[in-house]
């Protein structure tokens, strides 16, 4: 490998490792204010990345314990900081999202159909993860 490739290729995987480390802070921060939220993302991660490997077990079993969370989280006081209308309404939508998750295997709702409840949810929580960044650049 030539020096100036070697150079070009180790200032990006130097800038892809400041980016993850600095997404991963502002998650940290957010959560570390924000306790029900970071609740609420300890079940999502351990049923949302088994899911995308084909396992739908964890989400399954724990549905109703996500639901739980999202209530709890709905219920609880927003930190000031991240207190505004766009969270507000999707600290709702992930609260009636996680009822119909819920709701749809108790039913025993197809496999796609779980997945893409899931997969939705997940997208609902990272839209608020957004809206808590935007906030705070």
């Amino acid at each position: 490998m030539n020096k100036t490739l070697f150079i070009c290729l180790s200032a990006l995987v130097l800038s892809l490792a400041n980016m993850t480390s600095a997404s991963a802070q502002s998650n940290k921060s957010i959560f570390d204010s924000w306790a029900e939220l970071k609740t609420f993302h300890g079940v999502m991660s351990q049923t949302f990345h088994p899911m995308e490997d084909g396992d739908l077990a964890p989400i399954r079993s724990r549905a109703g314990e996500m639901y739980s969370k999202a209530m709890a989280l709905a219920k609880a006081a927003i930190p000031a900081e991240y207190n505004t209308p766009p969270i507000k309404a999707a600290v709702q939508q992930l609260r009636t999202d996680s009822k119909a998750l819920h709701k749809l295997i108790k039913k025993q709702g197809s496999d796609a159909a779980v997945v893409q409840s899931l997969t939705a949810l997940h997208d609902v929580f990272h839209k608020i993860v957004g809206l808590c960044k935007d906030e705070h650049p």
